[in-house]
């Protein structure tokens, strides 16, 4: 499902128009990604954690010349999702 299609099924859901669902979409990831950026989470109940994790510098290799290169250090973002979530893709029922 790309976004379109996401906006779609938000619209139809929600009984709004796709412009509408386009705005709370929008809306919804500037406020987790501006939260992140804080250095917050973002935990909806039920669905899961967006966090930020910290990863240090480290050795690579090139892999076209096998030399060893120096990755920087950066904050790269994360998502784990909730029990509910994990047990309904699961197929079972998750315990509350």
């Amino acid at each position: 499902m790309n976004k379109a299609e996401l906006i779609e099924q938000i619209a139809k859901d929600a009984g709004m128009t796709k412009t509408q669902a386009n705005d709370a979409l929008d809306s919804f990831m500037g406020a987790v990604v501006s939260t992140l950026k804080k250095g917050e989470n973002v935990t909806l109940v039920g669905f899961g954690t967006f966090s930020v994790s910290n990863r240090a510098a480290r050795n690579g290799r090139n892999p076209q010349t096998g030399a060893t290169i120096k990755i920087k250090a950066r904050k790269v973002p994360k998502f784990k999702a909730g029990k509910d979530f994990s047990g309904k893709i699961a197929g079972g029922k998750a315990k509350k």
